[in-house]
C-alpha cells in the first residue's frame, strides 16, 4: 500500500496497523478507534494535530515497506 495525503486513515490501519499505529499514535492522535479519525486522510489529520504531512506520509510509506 502507498500511503499519500490524500490516504484515509482507516484504511492504512486495516492494510497494517502494527506499523501504522505508533506513527499515528507519535504524532498526538490517540483515538484511531474512533470513526472520525478512521475516515480522515493523512493530510487532513496532520493539519488537525499540526505536523509536517509529508514527514508522515514518508514514515507511513517507510514502516509498511515502501
Amino acid at each position: 500500500m502507498k500511503v499519500t495525503v490524500d490516504t484515509i486513515i482507516g484504511d492504512i490501519l486495516d492494510f497494517n496497523a502494527e506499523a501504522a499505529a505508533p506513527i499515528f499514535m507519535g504524532m498526538g492522535m490517540h483515538c484511531l478507534g474512533c470513526p472520525s479519525a478512521r475516515g480522515e486522510s493523512v493530510g487532513q489529520a496532520c493539519s488537525v494535530h499540526g505536523v509536517d504531512a509529508a514527514k508522515i506520509v514518508a514514515d507511513l510509506n517507510a514502516a509498511l515497506g515502501n
